[in-house]
């Protein structure tokens, strides 16, 4: 590695806190069953706004939030619309922004591209998923000539079924170690959850149910803590017979959502907000939608090559696990073990939920939180696939790295 890497940007773009909603199991069952999905996103705003009290509401120069669905209450320019709920003042402008799984990647990506540029100091930027009330593709109208046409498989179309192609051209990426790894998710996010290393981040959101009446949701609700790999064994295959994807290898179907505050590191000097983490760059990359798992390996290959950097200098990975799969064939490629410490070192997706258009800066908000705890390490990426066939990868430096030697940070 050089010594400095190639910084990717004009000015430095800084992540300043992030925050998220406990996620819910989709579904009348869920505490968020008839909870609005914008009133999450509302809840966040203001947030955020208190965690930051140097931080003028009136310095906000955009709010970018991401939906897959976008429509109700996931509709109407979420970004203008929940900000003007939130209470900013009507001079913060906002939009509304998709790229599926990695909406709010997207969303921190293209604001931090504006802040590099000078056309932005501070924004905020997250993303929503209520998969109770919107369902992912109950919506959709797909062009028929996407298959009429042989444009993608028509595996292309369902998750569940690309996954099974990952293993499909991947054998050795076995149903045994999609479980185990699976389990071990499970493991982490509980480990975490004892430590109180989630906690910090999560904000209570009342929900309010015409049955149930009022409530708080204060914790994650679709962990399984104790989860076996026995008990993962047993399951079934929906999505083919005989196959390998089930779901305790998968993430559920969860309502959710998060938000960061970015801001170039001049305003943060300017204001004393806190850096949390530096952005060194980022990447996405297109692949066939039949496999749209392995979309983080071209991307975070781009990534690399454009900053000069090689995956051994990478710290620690929060990779979103939409399947377990997913992640084996990432960590399989870059020749990083199943049960390297350095991968997702609080569980991930299958075990804490992947609400779609949110997940992204839930990846970002842990590595932050893994950096203060971590001076050792100095470089960490944040990765997911991305359905119809892409993946999203950024590199973030550690701002409390501290020098140590490049073993030691590789050891980790």
């Amino acid at each position: 590695m050089d010594e400095e890497v190639r910084v990717l940007s004009g000015r430095d773009v800084v992540f300043v806190d992030g925050v998220r909603t406990p996620f819910g199991r989709a579904g009348e069952k869920g505490m968020y069953a008839q909870t609005r999905a914008d009133d999450m996103v509302v809840r966040l705003l203001r947030e955020i706004l208190r965690r930051n009290p140097s931080l003028p509401p009136e310095r906000i120069d955009e709010v970018a939030v991401a939906a897959t669905t976008q429509e109700g209450d996931q509709g109407l320019t979420l970004g203008r619309s929940a900000g003007m709920l939130a209470g900013l003042p009507q001079s913060v402008p906002g939009f509304a922004i998709d790229r599926m799984c990695a909406g709010a990647m997207t969303a921190v990506t293209t604001t931090a591209s504006g802040i590099a540029a000078g056309a932005y100091d501070a924004v905020l930027a997250g993303g929503v998923e209520h998969m109770g009330r919107h369902p992912l593709g109950a919506s959709f109208a797909p062009n028929p000539r996407f298959v009429a046409d042989r444009v993608v498989d028509g595996d292309a179309l369902v998750m569940g079924r690309t996954a099974e192609n990952i293993h499909d051209r991947y054998p050795h990426l076995t149903r045994e170690r999609a479980d185990a790894f699976a389990a071990g998710s499970q493991a982490k996010l509980a480990a975490a959850y004892q430590r109180g290393d989630v906690q910090p981040d999560l904000v209570p959101v009342a929900t309010r149910h015409a049955e149930r009446g009022w409530g708080l949701a204060t914790a994650d609700e679709p962990p399984r803590p104790g989860t076996t790999v026995e008990q993962l064994a047993g399951l079934k295959t929906p999505f083919r017979p005989h196959g390998r994807v089930t779901a305790g290898n998968a993430a559920g179907l969860n309502d959710g959502a998060t938000m960061c505050l970015l801001a170039s590191g001049e305003t943060a000097a300017e204001l004393d907000l806190p850096v949390a983490m530096r952005m060194a760059g980022f990447a996405f990359a297109g692949v066939d939608p039949a496999v749209m798992g392995i979309g983080p390996v071209p991307a975070t290959e781009k990534l690399l090559a454009k900053t000069g950097l090689s995956i051994d200098d990478i710290g620690l990975f929060e990779l979103n696990e939409a399947f377990a799969v997913q992640v084996l064939a990432f960590t399989d490629h870059f020749g990083i073990a199943d049960d390297d410490e350095r991968v997702n070192p609080w569980g991930g997706a299958i075990a804490v939920g992947h609400p779609l258009a949110s997940s992204g800066v839930r990846l970002m908000t842990q590595l932050a939180r893994q950096f203060a705890q971590r001076p050792d390490v100095r470089f960490g990426l944040t990765a997911m696939c991305v359905g119809l066939g892409q993946g999203g990868a950024v590199l973030w430096e550690n701002p409390h790295f501290d020098g140590s030697s490049k073993g030691e940070e590789q050891s980790a």
